[in-house]
This record gives C-alpha cells, structure tokens and sequence, in this order.
C-alpha cells in the first residue's frame, strides 16, 4: 500500500501539468533599460488562457499583443492569451510576448531568470509554472520554427 500512495505522489505533478513550456528566452538589457521581452512557446494539453505573468527582476509584468494599425505597428497590454487544447502557441517578437517593465537590474547575456506563468484551466483552476528563462544577447533571433 506504501508503495502505491508514493507511487501516486510521485505522478501527481506529472498528471496536472497541463501545458508545456518550449525554448522561453529573455532578450538582454543595456544597463540603463526599463524593459525588455519574454519569448516562448506554450502547448496546452486539454485548453486554457495564460492569465498572469510574474517575475521577480521585474515590478511589472504583462502579456502584451503587437499588430500593425494602418502603417504603424502597435504593442498593448491584452488580459490572457488563449491556448486552444493541443496547438502550439508561439510568444515572439511581433506578436504575443511577455513584457517585463521597471527592471530591478541589467540582464545579462548567458544568465538565467526565474519566470511565473499562471494558467487559467477549462475548470475555472489555475496553474501555476515556473520556468527558468535564458537570457539571449541584444541581437539574438530565434531559428525559423522556434
């Protein structure tokens, strides 16, 4: 019986993991900068919305949308982002992203920042996932497909 309640907890987290974090990475900062973007890619198994945002080397941060206006491109915030049940959702330059806003320090190129995405479940629940993002140099752009 000892056996199968550890068993059990053991599965447990693997069970209610419901959306898998892919290739997150931070853009690097100058000294002086205020803000800087978040990038990943998220896949939910069973569907949900990614409702909040949470790192500590930030005071703020948001899910924000980029998209043309006429000829001038716009970034907003947007309250969540949906994840449809089984498709890859991609947060990149251009697009949905992570903002970060009033920066506590400089982020460094090779460093790694602990990031909180909170997920809004079918049911109402939330998950909470912490990902450790690597910060990319100021000039870094993602392979095509990533």
């Amino acid at each position: 019986m000892k056996k199968i309640l550890y068993a059990l907890l053991l599965a447990a987290p693997l069970a209610s993991a419901q959306v898998e974090v892919r290739e997150a990475w931070i853009r690097a900062t100058v000294p002086s900068a205020k803000s800087t973007g978040v990038f990943m890619q998220l896949k939910s198994k069973q569907g949900g919305q990614l409702v909040e945002v949470r790192s500590s080397v930030a005071g703020v941060a948001e899910i924000h949308h980029m998209q043309m206006d006429g000829q001038m491109m716009k970034m907003h915030a947007v309250p969540s982002l949906e994840l449809p049940a089984g498709k890859l959702v991609d947060l990149a330059s251009g697009g949905y992203h992570v903002m970060l806003m009033d920066l506590k320090r400089q982020l460094k190129e090779g460093e790694t920042v602990p990031v909180t995405l909170v997920i809004r479940k079918k049911g109402k629940q939330t998950e909470t996932i912490a990902v450790d993002a690597t910060v990319k140099p100021l000039t870094y752009t993602p392979p095509k497909g990533q």
